[in-house]
């Protein structure tokens, strides 16, 4: 079976080139491909590699009984598996389920500043508050946030290749509207990506049958195994408040004005009652969270209310795989999204900004409805406003915040629509499937065109 090319591999290669390289933490939700993409480089980089799942095999949760000395760690687990080859320098340790095994992150100050092994820790961190981990060992690890693939790993996918995709990006640094051709191949791959998410199990089954037959079922039974987990770790009265909140993400998509609001829970709720259940599937990798700004001012962070929010689903194809039937046909047979439209695109945007290296999302609501905006970003010099638009209506929000004298500090936006590449003298318009793209746009763009 081919291996999935993924984001993670060229980052694990430069870990391994890195002669100060710490212990690694690969953190994100179940079944995104950690373990896969781990053991792959472990094969191919080290002449031993020792994996350790502290759920499949709980014998190794003891190896930190005599303390976190690594000559102690080591000699432990060569009483457990005395075949195991143990070279120093040559060896990679790759401890997995780290949530269930706490002590294992107290360990990597020790072999860090030891230094004769390689150590990689992978974990969906369901269960556990990575601030425990944190402490730990600040300082002696580093940390990659992982998720399920992105538009370009599926493109890659499919075929294309990179610089294929760099040709994306030329059209968009240009401002060079893409032919029909174009515009139609990629609008029509980006709704597939839609309806499959970035599951890697999910994509394979669609690159090796090259149909959509079975995905959905594989797609529900993710979802089942994600709550499953959910009832398996989360404690206490928080259970039923993390399920609550997993379960009605579909209804915060069924709301349009007041899509992803907390309150629709249940009648009452208040948004800091459940922080404790969205920090926890936030930590999980479940759910991206995106704050309220507070005013249109830098810096983003510092400047938003914790207590309002909306919430996004980690994967937008097993987003789409929870809502109901009927949505799924038509979605599947006529590629439309119908009444969850708007909040599809806007929570698959989201998803792409998250992956591509924002650590957090930002939206802004006043109480004027012409002051609302999807998103904000930033780049070296100003705030950049992002609207993500599901028909080609009026943009009044995006042209008041770049032409009004309140907000000095935003100079342009980005609308992003079934729309080619474009720009007005007040933004750029780009078709959804750039979204991938724009974190290194904003970096290299340069000059704002006349």
């Amino acid at each position: 079976m081919k291996l999935l090319e993924r984001k993670i591999d060229r980052f694990l290669e430069d870990w391994k080139q890195n002669p100060n390289r710490k212990p690694l933490i690969v953190k994100g939700a179940r079944q995104i491909g950690k373990t896969e993409s781990i053991r792959a480089f472990g094969r191919a980089h080290y002449e031993s590699v020792l994996e350790m799942n502290f759920v499949l095999q709980k014998k190794f949760r003891n190896i930190f009984n005599d303390g976190y000395e690594v000559d102690n760690i080591i000699k432990n687990i060569s009483i457990l598996e005395p075949s195991w080859k143990i070279i120093p320098n040559k060896t990679l340790l790759f401890f997995d389920e780290l949530q269930k095994c706490p002590d294992c992150a107290t360990s990597l100050k020790s072999f860090c500043q030891d230094g004769r092994f390689d150590v990689i820790c992978s974990g969906s961190l369901m269960g556990i508050y990575y601030e425990e981990i944190e402490s730990n060992a600040v300082g002696f690890k580093e940390d990659y946030d992982m998720f399920s693939m992105d538009f370009e790993e599926f493109l890659w996918a499919k075929g294309y290749s990179k610089q294929q995709v760099e040709d994306l990006y030329t059209h968009m640094l240009s401002v060079k509207p893409f032919s029909q051709l174009e515009m139609d191949t990629f609008m029509n791959l980006f709704r597939d990506y839609m309806t499959l998410g970035g599951m890697p199990e999910v994509v394979r089954m669609y690159i090796d049958n090259g149909h959509f037959g079975g995905i959905l079922k594989l797609q529900r039974q993710l979802l089942k195994d994600y709550e499953e987990d959910i009832t398996k770790y989360a404690t206490g009265a928080d259970k039923a408040k993390v399920l609550a909140v997993y379960n009605h993400i579909p209804t915060f998509l069924a709301k349009e004005n007041k899509k992803y609001q907390i309150t629709k829970i249940a009648k009452g709720a208040r948004n800091r009652e459940y922080i404790g259940a969205v920090d926890w599937l936030k930590e999980a990798g479940v759910i991206h969270v995106c704050y309220c700004l507070n005013n249109v001012e830098l810096p983003l962070k510092g400047n938003y209310d914790a207590d309002c929010y909306k919430i996004y689903y980690h994967d937008i194809g097993l987003l789409i795989a929870s809502l109901d039937e009927e949505a799924q046909d038509d979605l599947r047979a006529n590629k439309n999204f119908g009444t969850y439209k708007g909040a599809l695109y806007e929570n698959v945007v989201g998803e792409m900004l998250r992956k591509s290296g924002y650590e957090q999302l930002y939206f802004y609501k006043h109480d004027n409805p012409s002051l609302e905006m999807d998103f904000f970003v930033r780049d070296a010099h100003s705030m950049v406003p992002v609207e993500v638009k599901a028909k080609d209506g009026a943009t009044a929000s995006l042209n008041n915040l770049i032409k009004w004298d309140s907000y000095p500090e935003v100079r342009y936006g980005i609308k992003f629509g079934y729309k080619n590449i474009g720009w007005n003298g007040n933004f750029y318009t780009f078709p959804y499937f750039l979204a991938f793209l724009l974190k290194r746009f904003l970096r290299e763009k340069g000059i704002v065109p006349e």
